[in-house]
């Protein structure tokens, strides 16, 4: 049995869907915070899928989701990059994980997924980078509390015998994506059509991955990795530009002659203090296991925006 902390999130209710299509019995553990029971609504007759409402900051609550469990995927985390209160970064992510990885260590669990970030990199001076560059300087509390997780991972790996990934990914994009760049534009343009804020100078680029490739890559390092502790790039072949991405969501959603407003942003164009501007990561170790990403960022980019653009109400 497979348990997806976080699954009735954006990436994990995915994830969730492609390992119950696989044959395996999967549980998730979500407290709901930023997940949805909408974004499990295919899978929930599946007599192979559990749910359990429960925090992963509750040791009880682990406890009872990791009966019987061989695998975690561990996605549950506070996601908001810009959240400026190092508090819940470290409960949702850093003791959230070594919970996760205690309880592991109790029931005897030895393998485990982490959804890390490529914000653990912080301002690469190397574009791609892969995954052997350092030091690692994160500059948002968000990324330095993956790093730390990635920390944890490795630590319980060497020490305990787990096997253990940590997926560092992209920007991630596809249905169910309730919070980013292209789902931000598509609301500022539904409530004004002829006028758009972009926060920072328009030119922070960055990678951008559709969710299928995202959830193929996961499972085929997971299937591909023998033991030990491996990190993985997961990401496009190219980026793409904040106003790049303007464009590509005027156009899906049929505007004209629209005002772009930039803000400036701070610190030297940036969106928020802690964005990262520049972000391209080095995909060549996924892709010696056999994984290549069928879109660009770009392509990426527009079926999110299509997509936003078909699902989301109208003002």
């Amino acid at each position: 049995m497979i348990v997806v902390t976080g699954g009735a999130g954006f990436i994990g209710s995915h994830l969730v869907e492609k390992l119950l299509e696989y044959g395996y019995e999967v549980t998730v553990i979500d407290n709901l915070s930023t997940g949805s029971l909408e974004n499990l609504e295919v899978v929930r007759d599946n007599p192979r899928f559990r749910f359990i409402k429960g925090d992963v900051r509750n040791r009880e609550d682990i406890a009872k989701a990791f009966e019987g469990a061989s695998t975690i995927f561990h996605f549950a985390a506070n996601p908001e990059v810009r959240v400026g209160i190092p508090q819940e970064h470290f409960e949702h992510n850093i003791l959230a994980t070594f919970n996760v990885l205690e309880e592991m260590r109790k029931k005897d669990i030895r393998d485990i997924v982490f959804a890390s970030s490529s914000t653990v990199y912080g301002d690469a001076e190397q574009l791609p980078t892969p995954e052997d560059y350092g030091p690692l300087k994160p500059i948002s509390v968000y990324g330095a509390s993956k790093l730390a997780c990635e920390a944890l991972l490795s630590s319980y790996s060497h020490t305990y015998g787990f096997k253990s990934i940590a997926l560092r990914y992209a920007n991630v994009v596809g249905p169910r994506h309730s919070r980013g760049v292209i789902y931000d534009f598509v609301r500022k343009l539904r409530a004004n059509p002829r006028r758009l804020e972009i926060l920072g100078d328009g030119t922070q680029t960055k990678s951008y991955i559709w969710i299928e490739d995202a959830v193929e890559a996961t499972l085929l390092a997971w299937e591909k990795t023998p033991e030990g502790f491996e990190v993985y790039n997961v990401g496009s072949e190219d980026a793409i530009s904040v106003r790049e991405i303007a464009n590509i969501v005027v156009e899906e959603m049929g505007l004209k002659n629209v005002e772009y407003i930039f803000t400036g942003g701070v610190a030297g164009g940036r969106g928020w203090v802690g964005d990262v501007k520049y972000m391209h990561l080095d995909i060549a170790k996924l892709r010696k296991l056999g994984w290549e990403p069928k879109y660009s960022s770009a392509e990426a980019v527009r079926l999110a925006a299509r997509n936003h653009v078909m699902t989301l109400p109208s003002q």
